[in-house]
């Protein structure tokens, strides 16, 4: 099996039918709305994230805001569609580990200590589970199927 057939079974595999098929299409769904919602909150609301960045004592707050503003978008976008959805899920646990430790743990904001764990165990389950139903991962990786390839036949 080629590395490229490998990274494919790797993004592609887990159940695509059935009750955890399912778990997975809702967490990708719930999960990249929030994280859309509160990215572009970065934006529209910039001066006030950047003013709770620099009570968190991170260097550069103003662009800090905007890159994670920038992963929250793209990283929501990437769960809902289903497309990359193990590595977008990744980088966003570790997106909620960052915003866990440094406003929740570090100042107490509530949010940080509720919604974040929460979507951390999402990230999880969508890094345990895969894209599940509905994923562009099956699509764009192999069109031809919508499954991940099979590995070659050995040699008798």
């Amino acid at each position: 099996m080629t590395m490229r057939d490998r990274l494919t079974v790797l993004l592609s595999s887990g159940p695509r039918t059935g009750p955890l098929a399912a778990a997975a299409f809702v967490a990708r769904l719930v999960a990249g709305a929030i994280f859309i919602a509160f990215g572009v909150v970065k934006f529209t609301r910039h001066a006030s994230e950047v003013a709770s960045f620099q009570a968190y004592g991170l260097p550069a707050p103003d662009a800090f805001v905007y890159a994670i503003g920038i992963v929250e978008v793209v990283g929501g976008a990437l769960l809902v569609a289903g497309l990359l959805t193990r590595p977008a899920a990744l980088v966003m646990a570790g997106d909620m580990v960052g915003a866990i430790v440094v406003s929740g743990i570090g100042l107490g904001e509530p949010v940080s200590l509720t919604l974040a764990p929460a979507l951390l165990i999402l990230m999880v389950l969508l890094l345990w589970l895969g894209p599940g139903s509905a994923a562009l991962d099956r699509l764009v990786l192999n069109p031809s199927r919508g499954a991940p390839p099979r590995p070659p036949a050995s040699p008798a």
